[in-house]
């Protein structure tokens, strides 16, 4: 079978950041053109804007965040296609976290030990690590059970700030970081009874959320230096002219 090799460069265009001119790191999608970047840059740009980089078009007037969100898989093919990108990025996020005196969260760690791959001179392909190769099948069944209890943890306080609302009986939660804003809209709507999750908005510092970020998102771009748990409050939604 003949195969065809492509150089790294040829597709440099399509994997790289048009605001920072890097590779995508923590790749974000804006859905409403479907243009990536990376997410740091992409909301530092979208503080005082609210079209898309790259094609200008209005992502939304007021609330352009809320219209973004991860784009895992175009992250993955990024971090195959780039050899020892991945394990670079952990290492300074690592770095940063020991810098400050903070304990590296757990996600980092476990992208760190699933980036060890080694690149094979000879061709340039990368071979994932032999080690990877030797789990058990019992310890694979203890990952599936896992529910991402092995990753970095969020303390929640979910207060409810309207009227035409009930508070939940148990406001103090403990979930993953890499939930996301809709899965709390999710569990909100079923522990009240609501026929719709879709009816709810959350907000952080009076901010609405978007369904799309991160718990850790949040956390780091409005909760940073502030003691936890993190103060989500939810009302039903209102329609913005």
């Amino acid at each position: 079978m003949l195969t065809r090799k492509i150089k790294l460069w040829d597709i440099n265009a399509h994997i790289t950041c048009r605001l920072c001119s890097g590779y995508l790191i923590d790749a974000t999608t804006v859905t409403e053109c479907l243009h990536t970047f990376c997410r740091s840059c992409l909301v530092k740009y979208l503080e005082e804007n609210n079209t898309c980089p790259t094609c200008r078009i209005v992502i939304h007037q007021s609330h352009p965040l809320q219209y973004i969100g991860h784009d895992r898989t175009m992250q993955d093919i990024v971090y195959k296609l780039v050899p020892g990108l991945q394990e670079a990025e952990m290492r300074k996020q690592r770095e940063f976290y020991h810098k400050l005196g903070l304990e590296v969260p757990g996600d980092i760690k476990g992208e760190a030990c699933s980036a060890r791959q080694h690149l094979d001179p000879r061709n340039g392909e990368t071979k994932a690590d032999d080690s990877a190769h030797k789990a058990t099948a019992e310890e694979k069944q203890e990952e599936d059970d896992d529910y991402h209890r092995s990753d970095e943890q969020v303390s929640i306080c979910l207060e409810c700030n309207s009227s035409k609302l009930r508070g939940l009986k148990r406001k103090w939660i403990r979930c993953s970081a890499q939930a996301t804003v809709l899965h709390l809209k999710k569990f909100i709507a079923k522990k009240l009874n609501l026929s719709s999750f879709n009816e709810l908005d959350i907000l952080c510092n009076e901010e609405i959320l978007g369904k799309d970020h991160t718990l850790k998102f949040v956390v780091v771009t409005r909760w940073r230096f502030k003691k936890a748990p993190l103060l989500l409050h939810y009302r039903p939604k209102m329609d913005l002219l």
